[in-house]
């Protein structure tokens, strides 16, 4: 990975500024020039007349203004931190739930930079256009001071100065270079639309105190009633829920009575974006997002537009980032390069009933997944124990054979069992874990009773196959399996919301190249070793390319790993030896790989790019080391997980010890599969390369290579089980150890 990053960027520093002097040119030094010019402008000129020079023409923006605005519409953004979906009813929040019918719906991720985001956290990733935090337990903005009809946010200048407030101030900057002015209601509409100086150009505490409603063409409003009573000590609880449901009722009410107050004052051709922009808890959730804009009418409960961006490639989904491009085109501007957001555009219809599900999937799915890690290592360490004592004594060979493939099934389950509506059900987490458990069973049903299954072979084929078949179809389809899976992602964790996650990936790559070296096996005897290792080349390509391309896998670290893992498959299949210098040397062709893949996605318009694209991005800017950092800290704390770390241990431990002390660990078993399939062990070593690279350059870590144990090591113990000839087997000669290995040191 630093050899990469090394590459881009000193190929960058050819092309572009330190980055510190970039970000100066783009963001500071001109904003403050223009916006002082915004300011002498919309105080010295007559209503009516015309924007001063600079001034960006409108990009599907709203219905032209009236009045003194200039050419590219007037947008007012209202952040009502904490809201959710299931706070909306037309009983107890009437003008939301207009609001709502009038306006294109959507769910609002509000990761920022930690687990959960406060109210300060998230006005202040809406300033940057890239999410931002103020580095520690946080609650409400600061009060800004007034300075005449205008204020300044005093900690704002502070904040850029930091790892993860770098560009607080874009978004105020970027309306004052194109010649416009900002108006906030509320400390956090104020840090919104401050620019980097900290200057806002009028500011009310309220909206009955806000004198002229037409003389900006953005304005903010801060809807604080409903997250203000949660805080403790002026932060964010440590508790999940501090409130009561009645309590929170009447502050839904509250909130919807101050947003009736802003509404009721907005000019009639607003543009008008909401969104629920923190947590109110320790518990994240997905909140609310609403955009009003011609187009949009829906009745009022039912079906209307919803809301996605290119920043999440779903329909119903947009993240906080977002909110900044979106603000910024309804105003007619363009968005400075700093902004990493994606302008919302508009998907298929969907209803709050929709979004409410959606919120309760991700949180179902995130609360369980420890559990579920916890109790898939138990089952894991329990099953190489249980084979230990067994294989030791030579007793019931077949049922650890059997029990082998059961395990083994479960990841993929976790997949496939999101085509089942679980998230409808009155009890979704009883649902969701008796559908896996149910799923399952059907694979490993289907893979040791198949036509198959008199082969040795048949049984772990048919695992990969289903496997590989299941995630390939999901990268192929939107991944809509692996979005809200307990081995997946969720759009309430926020590290990622689409394309090949890291536990997929050791599971894809583990099972291409596993059963790509079954297929290759049974070419080999029939003399056909050519074709073996061209189809393990051909079929791991595919599917690399399928982990890496952009908007598919759109995976960085899987591309690095993968290729190393196809390199030595492909070699032991050949008959050839792998070297350690041989294996540097596909990582970095796997650095290569995805370099271009990267720079190519960078080279595509701003709003086409995938996150890989973007990081090229940020490589060239300088403002890339705070992302590797949190990636960084990511892989290292895996590597103690109470979860992962089991069962790579106890699968690698039996892997070894079955290998170097047959006799006494696994009756044999693992030697006679290498003996009597060799291409196996090639698919086992490539996978585990693949495992062991990815672990290095993956924030999941551990993860990947846990997934890559669970999943080879059992079947190659069920290959060899099913083996009449391992039970009276000698341990085997220790040259002969080395030779199975097939590594050169």
């Amino acid at each position: 990975m630093r050899w990469v990053l090394l590459l881009v960027l000193v190929a960058g520093s050819w092309v572009v500024p330190p980055a510190g002097e970039a970000a100066a040119q783009t963001v500071a030094g001109p904003a403050v020039e223009s916006g002082e010019q915004a300011r002498r402008y919309e105080r010295e000129a007559p209503i009516g007349a015309a924007a001063p020079t600079g001034a960006v023409a409108p990009t599907g923006a709203a219905a032209a203004p009236t009045g003194g605005v200039a050419p590219g519409g007037r947008v007012a953004f209202i952040g009502v931190p904490g809201l959710m979906w299931d706070d909306l009813d037309p009983r107890d929040t009437p003008r939301l739930w207009e609001l709502a019918g009038q306006s294109a719906l959507g769910s609002l991720s509000v990761k920022a930079v930690g687990t959960v985001t406060c109210p300060y956290d998230g006005w202040l990733s809406v300033s940057a256009g890239v999410r931002s935090a103020v580095g520690r337990h946080c609650g409400l903005p600061p009060e800004p001071i007034s300075t005449g009809p205008g204020a300044i946010v005093p900690e704002l200048p502070e904040l850029i100065g930091t790892t993860n407030a770098a560009f607080a101030g874009t978004l105020g900057s970027a309306v004052h270079a194109a010649g416009g002015c900002t108006a906030a209601i509320g400390r956090g509409a104020a840090v919104a639309l401050a620019d980097r100086e900290g200057r806002v150009d009028l500011y009310a505490s309220e909206p009955a105190r806000l004198p002229d409603w037409s003389r900006c063409r953005v304005l903010a409003a801060d809807v604080a009633a409903l997250v203000q009573p949660y805080l403790v000590d002026g932060r964010l609880p440590r508790e999940p829920e501090v409130i009561s449901p009645e309590q929170r009722r009447e502050l839904a009410r509250q909130a919807d009575t101050e947003v009736g107050a802003v509404l009721d004052r907005l000019p009639p051709d607003t543009e008008i974006v909401l969104a629920g922009i923190g947590d109110h808890g320790s518990v994240p959730h997905l909140r609310v997002a609403m955009w009003q804009r011609p187009g949009t009418e829906a009745v009022a409960g039912e079906a209307g537009p919803s809301i996605g961006a290119g920043s999440t490639m779903r329909d119903d989904l947009v993240v906080l980032p977002d909110i900044t491009p979106t603000i910024l085109n309804a105003a007619g501007i363009a968005p400075p390069p700093g902004v990493v957001g994606v302008s919302w555009r508009l998907g298929e219809p969907v209803t709050p009933a929709d979004l409410v599900r959606a919120d309760v999937a991700g949180t179902s799915v995130r609360g369980m997944t420890g559990w579920f890690f916890t109790a898939f290592a138990v089952v894991q360490v329990a099953f190489y124990v249980a084979a230990y004592l067994l294989l030791s004594r030579r007793r019931h060979l077949r049922l650890v054979g059997t029990a082998a493939v059961v395990p083994a099934c479960v990841p993929v389950a976790t997949y496939a069992v999101n085509v089942l509506p679980w998230d409808r059900s009155p009890y979704p987490v009883a649902t969701l874990i008796g559908a896996v458990l149910a799923v399952t069973a059907v694979i490993a049903a289907v893979a040791l009773l198949g036509p198959w299954r008199r082969d040795p072979l048949g049984p772990p084929a048919a695992v990969t196959a289903i496997t590989a078949g299941v995630l390939v179809a999901d990268l192929l389809t939107g991944t809509t399996l692996q979005f809200n899976s307990l081995m997946g992602y969720t759009a309430v964790v926020g590290g990622r919301y689409y394309g090949l996650a890291n536990i997929p990936f050791a599971l894809l790559v583990t099972s291409v190249l596993m059963g790509s070296a079954v297929a290759a096996e049974h070419l080999a005897r029939a003399g056909r070793r050519r074709a073996a290792v061209a189809g393990v080349v051909v079929l791991g390509v595919v599917a690399m390319l399928l982990a890496g391309w952009p908007g598919v896998g759109s995976d960085f670290g899987g591309v690095i790993a993968f290729v190393p893992g196809i390199a030595v498959t492909a070699l032991l299949v050949a008959g050839r030896r792998v070297s350690l210098l041989k294996l540097a040397g596909f990582c970095v062709l796997g650095g290569v790989a995805v370099t271009v893949i990267a720079v190519l996605d960078h080279l595509r318009p701003q709003e086409a790019q995938t996150h890989l694209g973007k990081f090229v991005g940020q490589v060239l800017d300088g403002t890339f080391l705070p992302v590797i950092g949190r990636k960084l800290g990511a892989m290292l704390n895996t590597l103690l997980s109470p979860n992962l770390m089991p069962i790579v241990l106890a699968g690698l431990i039996f892997l070894v010890f079955a290998v170097l002390r047959p006799g006494k660990v696994s009756a044999g078993v693992v030697p006679a599969a290498f003996a009597w399939a060799p291409m196996l062990r090639a698919g086992l070593l490539g996978a585990l390369a693949s495992g062991v690279i990815g672990m290095l350059v993956n924030d999941s870590g551990t993860a990947v290579l846990s997934m890559v144990v669970a999943l080879a090591v059992p079947l190659v113990l069920h290959v060899g089980v099913r083996l009449p000839e391992v039970a009276g087997q000698e341990e085997p000669p220790e040259d002969a150890v080395g030779e199975r290995v097939g590594l050169k040191i």
